[in-house]
């Protein structure tokens, strides 16, 4: 069966927004082009938190506009890929899932261990026994107490009785999903899916991302700390046209280094600076362990000009 995205990532635009899918994409996308996105899917046996995350993986807009300008993906229109099914491909999904869930087994005799809720519950209801075993009855309530009262609440087994687990789908597999593709920034724009860049701003964002990304850096969101994106430290390599020879997988995985520098960029180098900014830059990025560094970009010359700001000594 031929692939039907020619061996690229399909990055599913929803709001103009890309997330990708598949656990291979994901992990191809960082070990390989040292893309990193943020995971911002809810873990299905871990929902009630949010310091652990899962798939889909969301990247930024000048992630998704360097991956499809150098072939690596393809952007798919999510909402106008699911059509609505006809009478007998409903019919035909609906058998399809009964027999699968008649493939399941219903008792494996598996118990997970009690949650941390049966836990909390059995300890409640220790002391309360505890505090009623030191409080005497007095006579005129044992009077009251009758044959019909309600016996103490005792807990039941774990709610989680059986062992399970779930997975989620790479790619949609209804018969009435057919994805809608675009292989370039130009056709999505005229289909109304992908907007960015449109400003001089946003241009200028993305030629200095690519740069950062040629020298073989790492770079994550940097809204936290005061600038457009964290630069993690790399291995200067240029990749060929086929990204197929890589002489060294790059060395600054955000999971295992900390950033050297903020970024901001500036979209011309007449582009203004105050003094109370720089000054803004400089003990900032000292106050986070960090270089702030200002990436000025020329369309004349279609080059990048760095230089970082921090505290050279005191007094």
């Amino acid at each position: 069966m031929s692939d039907p995205h020619d061996g690229k990532i399909p990055l599913h635009i929803s709001n103009e927004t890309a997330f990708v899918w598949s656990l291979d994409d994901a992990a191809t996308l960082r070990a390989t082009y040292h893309i990193c996105g943020v995971l911002t899917g809810t873990l299905p046996q871990a929902a009630q938190q949010n310091v652990f995350l899962g798939l889909p993986l969301m990247l930024m807009p000048e992630e998704v506009v360097l991956l499809v300008n150098n072939g690596v993906a393809l952007l798919i229109d999510d909402s106008a890929s699911h059509t609505s099914p006809s009478a007998e491909e409903l019919s035909l999904w609906n058998e399809q899932r009964r027999a699968a869930l008649s493939r399941v087994p219903k008792k494996t005799g598996l118990l997970v261990p009690p949650t941390l809720s049966d836990e909390a519950l059995k300890r409640r209801l220790e002391r309360q026994k505890r505090k009623e075993a030191q409080t005497t009855p007095s006579v005129e309530s044992e009077e009251l107490m009758t044959l019909d009262s309600p016996s103490p609440f005792t807990p039941k087994a774990s709610s989680k009785e059986l062992s399970y687990s779930f997975t989620i789908p790479a790619a949609s597999d209804f018969p009435w999903y057919h994805s809608k593709c675009y292989s370039s920034l130009k056709e999505a724009r005229n289909a109304g899916i992908w907007k960015y860049p449109e400003t001089p701003e946003a241009q200028a964002k993305c030629a200095v991302f690519e740069d950062l990304w040629q020298q073989g850096y790492f770079m994550g969101n940097g809204l936290r700390f005061g600038g457009d994106w964290l630069v993690y430290p790399g291995v200067c390599f240029l990749l060929s046209p086929s990204f197929e020879a890589i002489p060294e997988r790059p060395k600054g995985d955000p999971l295992r280094f900390h950033s050297h520098f903020v970024a901001t960029v500036l979209p011309s180098p007449t582009t203004e600076i105050q003094p109370i900014q720089i000054v803004a830059y400089g003990r900032l990025g000292t106050a986070t362990k960090k270089a702030h560094m200002l990436c000025c970009w020329d369309e004349s010359t279609r080059k990048v000009s760095y230089y970082s700001i921090e505290w050279a000594g005191f007094g």
